[in-house]
This record gives structure tokens, sequence and C-alpha cells, in this order.
């Protein structure tokens, strides 16, 4: 007589393909819908002289390290790429081409009204990070300096106006 042997499945092979796969999902999945800038592109050394000013406290008209707004952050970054725009945010609003906010990439310029008139361009700032439902954004704030935030954060999403793409070539 011959004693059948049941096949056994192995609890190892299972449950490693699921940790393989998992991982992959989650290494390929948050890349998907996120807009990079290369090391070499203008767009990089404006959010890297942005960032430089991180924690430097805010000052109306500032337009140094010992205090910044936000548009003498905007005009500082672009100026390192050789980029000349005008000192105010609302002549920099005046360039560049509207972006829809669902094609915003590093590098584009966010415009605000914070004041009393909804829609009088009052501050600004540059995206450093865009992904499919997320903005990030540098900006110099009047209550913690130069910072960076998110713009589904419901003051700046309530704020927001535009996003506008200015010529870095």
């Amino acid at each position: 007589m011959i004693k059948e042997i049941p096949l056994k499945r192995s609890f190892f092979s299972f449950a490693s393909y699921f940790l393989v796969c998992t991982i992959a999902l989650l290494f390929f999945g948050s890349c998907k819908g996120s807009r990079r800038v290369a090391k070499s592109s203008p767009e990089f050394i404006i959010i890297e002289t942005a960032k430089s000013y991180r924690g430097t406290p805010y000052r109306y008209g500032g337009t140094t390290r010992s205090g910044i707004d936000c548009s003498a952050l905007v005009y500082h970054s672009f100026a390192a790429a050789g980029v000349n725009l005008p000192r105010t945010s609302t002549e920099q609003s005046k360039l560049g081409k509207k972006v829809p906010l669902k094609k915003a990439r590093p590098g584009d310029v966010l415009f605000f009204a914070t004041g009393k008139k909804k829609k009088e361009v009052t501050h600004t700032g540059i995206v450093t990070e865009a992904q499919k439902k997320e903005v990030r954004f540098i900006h110099a704030s009047t209550s913690l300096g130069v910072t960076e935030d998110y713009l589904g954060n419901s003051y700046w999403a309530k704020a927001f106006l535009f996003a506008k793409r200015l010529e870095t070539k």
C-alpha cells in the first residue's frame, strides 16, 4: 500500500514573496507621481539657496541673513541661478507662466493673498517638493522665519492664489 504524503506549502517562501513584493511596491510607489529636479539644473540651485536661509528670521523689507522677507528670499534664490527678478512679490507675480497646481514642480513660485484683500498678492514661496496631492514650499514666515510648509495646511490652502513657472535659462 502506498502512503500519500500531504503536500505542505512553505510558509517561508510565501512570507518571503510577500515581503519582497511589499518592499518593491513601497519603493516604486513612493516615487510615482513625485517630481524631482536634477542637481545640475537651475531649479536645484534655486531650492538649495532658499534652503540655506532656513532659520533666518523674518524682517519686513529685509534682504540679508540677519532678516529677510518672502520676496527677498525668492529674489536671492533665483539670483543664485542667474535669474534677475523684481524685488517685491507683487512685481514677481507678473512674470512667468501660470501653472495648474497639479502640474507644479520644484522651483515653481507660489503666490498668496495673506492680507485683507483676498485677490491681492502679498506673499510668495518656492516649491521644494511636488507630489500628486502634496506640494511643499519654502518661504519667509512672519512668525517662524524661513521655513517649509505644506500647501495642504488650511491657512496656506485658503490664502493660495496661483503658481507660476519662471524662466530659468
